[in-house]
């Protein structure tokens, strides 16, 4: 038995395999498109929403709110998609400031429309110096989804108490058609030898910790994405979380574009492909 008529309009996680015509995807992973919702903009949720109210469980904010006294939040690209729910999702949880990393000048209006209180244009700013003004006793948590070539200062940005969460690594990667390059690789390697090391013994004595997942992983823990799904479908249907911006492709065809636009840096929001 189940919930679903050929027909509906369904969206969820596939995990993998999501570039093709057709695929099998478990029904715990799929829910009815709200009516508010067109097929696009549904499209564009449940990974970065999942992915950023996650986060910020391992943050300590949800689902009871957190009673330390800090409260500030850094996120690293603010304007992407993952980073454009944890500004939104940050705000709805009362965390104070929200202050939104961006990498061109472009973005800046973007990630102030989604709520941030301080935006950094790092292109333009020194990235750090402007984190400290912002917040000069530290972040409960920093969202970096960089790697290596942010990781350690975003630690360091850490306030007593604090949580680094780590959901990503492409600083250190080479991504599309760099991956062809052996000399891409070998930056990899080297790039590699300078990830930060985290001592346990320092880590308690400082009181801060970090914290990393992968959401493409998570296909086992069906209870605990069943309530999140839950929790984000309330929050769109009473118009408390908008959809990201979407920039639309058609057709398998267009799949090469779309990476060369994530990986340019100019994308805002989250890109779907329509087949």
């Amino acid at each position: 038995m189940t919930q679903f008529q050929v027909g509906d309009r369904v969206f969820g996680c596939s995990f993998f395999g999501a570039y093709s015509s057709r695929i099998l995807i478990p029904e715990a992973q799929l829910r009815p498109i709200p009516a508010q919702l067109s097929t696009t903009q549904a499209a564009s949720l449940p990974a970065v929403t999942l992915t950023a109210l996650y986060a910020l469980f391992l943050a300590g904010h949800f689902p009871m709110p957190s009673k330390l006294r800090n409260q500030g939040i850094l996120i690293h690209s603010a304007a992407g998609g993952v980073g454009s729910m944890l500004v939104q999702l940050s705000k709805l949880l009362g965390l104070s400031p929200v202050v939104g990393v961006v990498g061109r000048t472009s973005k800046v209006e973007a990630a102030k429309s989604l709520g941030c209180d301080v935006v950094i244009d790092k292109s333009q700013q020194d990235l750090w110096e402007v984190a400290l003004k912002a917040a000069p006793n530290g972040y409960s948590c920093v969202m970096d989804s960089n790697g290596v070539d942010t990781i350690e200062k975003s630690y360091a940005h850490l306030a007593m108490t604090g949580r680094l969460i780590v959901y990503g690594f492409h600083t250190n990667l080479p991504m599309g058609k760099d991956m062809l390059s052996p000399w891409e690789w070998i930056r990899m390697a080297s790039k590699q030898q300078r990830m930060p090391k985290f001592d346990a013994m320092e880590m308690g004595s400082e009181n801060k910790a970090v914290l990393a997942f992968n959401l493409s992983f998570f296909s086992e823990e069906r209870d605990m994405l069943a309530d999140f799904f839950g929790i984000v479908l309330d929050w769109i249907r009473d118009g408390k979380l908008n959809c990201p911006q979407v920039a639309q492709f058609e057709g398998l065809d267009s799949i090469s574009g779309a990476h060369d636009l994530i990986q340019s840096g100019k994308s805002v929001g989250k890109l779907i492909i329509k087949l």
